[in-house]
């Protein structure tokens, strides 16, 4: 993939989230619409096209945790809130960014987690579970050996213990379980097809309507020689 190509040349550990996104996508992985841009007027244009409101996030392969560095902007209503949005997060992010991310603001009550692993022993896994803040603290999680069959992804969903989550909640539909599941699926084939992605992280993935969509992913590349 030529994404992963140019970035492996550029000696580069991960890809951007926009550039992870594009992996994501390719393999039919539902995701937030969003640009990369270096340009005020055109984040504006590009807002407007797909409406407010929207987020915006400094864009880098190397800094990995926007959160920490205060270079997420969130729920902006309108074009002169998207230009302090954008001019503040330039200047946070100084020289690091390769742009601003403008993304499609996402609203879910319902977060998960997703994403791949490489074990030393069994190699490509697949992982899934409560997501957001809490995946750290809960590690609501199960794992499958890659490839998966239809029925893995679905037993992964009924294995965390945040499963009711999934069914009906708060007057909101059930997850649409096939959307989900060839998710689980082509997360599994990323990692059996490309060999140079070591791992992948979606979180949160969080449900808008019925739909599971990743509103942020990593890509941790590794080294084509090991």
């Amino acid at each position: 993939m030529k994404i992963i190509d140019d970035a492996m040349k550029r000696g580069e550990k991960t890809l951007s989230e926009y550039e992870s996104k594009k992996v994501l996508d390719a393999y039919s992985i539902p995701v937030t619409r969003e640009l990369v841009t270096k340009d005020l007027a055109e984040a504006i244009r590009f807002a407007n096209e797909i409406g407010y409101p929207v987020a915006l996030k400094g864009s880098s392969s190397t800094l990995t945790h926007k959160t920490e560095l205060n270079l997420i902007e969130l729920n902006i209503k309108d074009d002169a809130g998207l230009e302090r949005a954008y001019r503040a997060l330039e200047e946070r992010g100084g020289d690091q960014l390769d742009g601003i991310l403008v993304q499609q603001m996402i609203k879910g009550d319902r977060e998960f987690v997703a994403g791949l692993i490489r074990d030393p022993q069994f190699g490509p896994c697949v992982m899934f579970g409560l997501g957001g803040i809490f995946t750290e603290v809960l590690k609501d999680v199960t794992f499958r050996v890659a490839p998966l069959e239809k029925r893995d992804a679905l037993e992964m969903m009924d294995e965390i213990k945040a499963k009711k989550l999934l069914d009906e909640f708060r007057g909101k539909p059930a997850v649409n379980r096939d959307i989900l599941a060839n998710a689980l699926i082509n997360l599994g084939r990323i990692g059996l097809e490309i060999d140079e992605v070591a791992e992948i992280d979606i979180n949160p993935l969080i449900v808008q309507g019925d739909t599971p969509i990743a509103v942020d992913a990593l890509v941790v590349l590794r080294d084509r020689h090991k």
